[in-house]
């Protein structure tokens, strides 16, 4: 059973930054796309951000292109979101997920383990 924990959140300014981290653990290669998502208050979850295996294919929502960095280290079993500039817009929970797909998909059924997420709060 494939575990994923993220860290990393917290409050910070507008224009701030952050990195979040994602770990995992239970499976026994890392061969597969991971992805951020996020869900704000009332709303609907949603795709950030999305990496292969390989690190190679990186797929990133517009709002965030330019701000946000994807990355993993298969060595730490560990995925990466550095988020820079950041918006009030931007506050959500954040949850990183594992996917048995190699693409870096923004499909959220495509993803079948999930973290519990981790806070991000953007101060204007």
């Amino acid at each position: 059973q494939v575990q994923l924990e993220e860290s990393g959140g917290g409050l910070v300014q507008a224009g701030g930054s952050l990195r979040l981290s994602c770990a995992a653990s239970g499976r026994t290669f890392p061969m597969y796309a991971m992805g951020w998502f996020r869900q704000a208050p009332g709303k609907a979850r949603e795709f950030v951000a999305a990496i292969d295996w390989g690190g190679d294919r990186k797929n990133y929502t517009d709002s965030v292109k330019g701000r946000f960095t994807i990355s993993r280290d298969n060595a730490k079993d560990t995925v990466y979101l550095q988020m820079n500039s950041l918006k009030p817009e931007d506050t959500a929970l954040y949850y990183c997920a594992e996917g048995r797909i190699l693409d870096p998909s923004p499909a959220l059924d495509l993803y079948h383990y999930w973290g519990q997420g981790t806070q991000v709060t953007v101060s204007s």
